[in-house]
């Protein structure tokens, strides 16, 4: 082994680690987004009313979140938006491979069609994903490194809340307006489509959110800790 090569640096593994939860949480959300899970609530709440209904993404998408947070704070804007970007740019590759697999002739047209209705989002569903993934990830980052800034690196929690919370609706504002709003055709719902369903949708969808948002708190805690324990973090 050459003493140029041996001197190549590496990645750190917390990075590593990260993208992969990252891209595996983003993967997974673009494949399930397009199934709405409804909950009937134990009472009914203002806007949401009684039913709490989001895509199958929602928990999925917001891991993303959580590991965006946790390589911002580790290893700076710079890395995380780079991460990001690279991200949504991968999001056409998942979609090329998936519609190359629905387009390819099957065995079986009825699992055929099946699947092509399991995993072949409509329109409204990738204009909607696509177009809040891109900005509401970005503006996640700012804010982090905002928030970081203004409290001079103190207050981890108040960073991971406040971004989150604040580009998560940012996120359920757009995808829900894009999809439902925007595009009502593509999911049946026809010329009697009313303002107050897209209200329902966001709020009941960020309620989850930001549910998720105050929980995941912790774990943030626990894997920039873990991460600074092992490695001595490159910020960018």
């Amino acid at each position: 082994m050459s003493s140029a090569h041996a001197r190549r640096p590496t990645l750190p593994t917390g990075a590593i680690a990260l993208a992969a939860l990252f891209v595996t949480a983003l993967v997974t959300a673009q494949v399930t987004a397009a199934k709405v899970l409804a909950f009937e609530l134990p009472t009914t709440l203002p806007l949401v009313g009684p039913e709490l209904a989001f895509p199958g993404a929602a928990l999925a998408y917001a891991l993303t979140f959580l590991a965006t947070d946790c390589y911002t704070e580790l290893y700076g804007k710079r890395s995380a938006q780079v991460l990001v970007n690279v991200g949504f740019v991968m999001n056409f590759l998942v979609l090329a491979l998936v519609w190359s697999t629905i387009l390819g002739p099957g065995v079986d047209p009825e699992f055929s069609e099946t699947f092509a209705t399991a995993l072949g989002a409509s329109t409204n569903i990738i204009a909607g994903s696509l177009l809040a993934y891109v900005v509401s990830q970005n503006l996640d980052v700012l804010i982090f490194h905002r928030l970081a800034d203004v409290t001079d690196g103190a207050h981890l929690w108040l960073r991971n809340i406040g971004s989150t919370g604040t580009s998560q609706l940012v996120d359920t504002v757009i995808f829900v307006g894009v999809a439902f709003w925007v595009f009502p055709q593509y999911v049946g719902i026809g010329p009697d489509f009313k303002p107050a369903i897209v209200v329902s949708l966001i709020a009941g969808q960020y309620l989850l959110k930001l549910l998720i948002a105050l929980l995941d708190t912790p774990f943030v805690y626990l894997i920039t800790g873990a991460v600074r324990r092992s490695e001595e973090p490159t910020f960018a």
